[in-house]
């Protein structure tokens, strides 16, 4: 597995089956957040940069949504730091097999129901910052799809909002997209953030990715 630090509090982590993975460790003067899970095979990995890297100790996971290829590692993860797990209200009764995903057949209980918390919010039902980063509701892939911003750093860590090719940005996988119309939707969050990168969990980062967003929609919209 591969550990790069990206930003000056964020470090990605990375594996390669069939496709790239890649889940973030955040840092604030708390300690660290983890940012998706990557799948099983990747929690020693996980840990061992966690330990390696002596960021401080892991308070929270946080979740884009809840595929297999995101969720796969928490609850090897949990086994050794029993620390809180955050996804969308909406992702959970998709995530714990409550909700058959959309243009799927099957349930999947990715994780134990109960596990995942609903990400906090305001009185007003506003998300609110946790970890150091500000989550965006970006439905589309999932029905509750999350992207994660750190403003001070301004890296957009998106998921599955996107995947990427040699810079360029690309849409979701279609064949695992829920709603492909409402994920291109999503993507506008771009402009309205103006990151200076963007890292996505299939693919490498994108500079600058708001400079390519009048080209992306008129491709893909």
């Amino acid at each position: 597995m591969k550990v790069e630090q990206v930003s000056e509090h964020i470090w990605s982590i990375s594996s390669k089956l069939l496709l790239p993975i890649h889940v973030w460790l955040v840092v604030d003067d708390q300690g660290v957040t983890l940012v998706d899970t990557g799948m099983k095979y990747m929690t020693k990995g996980i840990m061992k940069a966690i330990g390696k890297l002596n960021l401080g100790p892991l308070n929270r996971i946080l979740l884009t949504h809840g595929h297999g290829d995101h969720t796969g590692a928490v609850t090897g993860i949990m086994e050794q730091c029993n620390v809180p797990v955050y996804a969308h209200e909406i992702e959970i009764p998709y995530l714990q097999g409550d909700l058959v995903y959309p243009r799927r057949k099957k349930l999947e209980a990715n994780l134990p129901k109960g596990l995942a918390k609903p990400l906090p919010t305001d009185t007003e039902g506003n998300l609110v910052k946790i970890g150091g980063l500000t989550p965006y509701f970006t439905p589309g892939h999932s029905p509750g799809h999350v992207a994660y911003y750190h403003e001070e750093d301004q890296v957009l860590l998106a998921g599955d909002l996107f995947t990427s090719k040699k810079g360029e940005l690309r849409p979701p996988m279609k064949i695992f997209t829920g709603n492909m119309e409402e994920a291109l939707q999503s993507s506008t969050i771009i402009t309205k953030l103006t990151p200076v990168r963007i890292e996505v969990c299939h693919g490498n980062a994108v500079l600058n990715p708001a400079e390519q967003m009048k080209e992306y929609s008129a491709k893909y919209r």
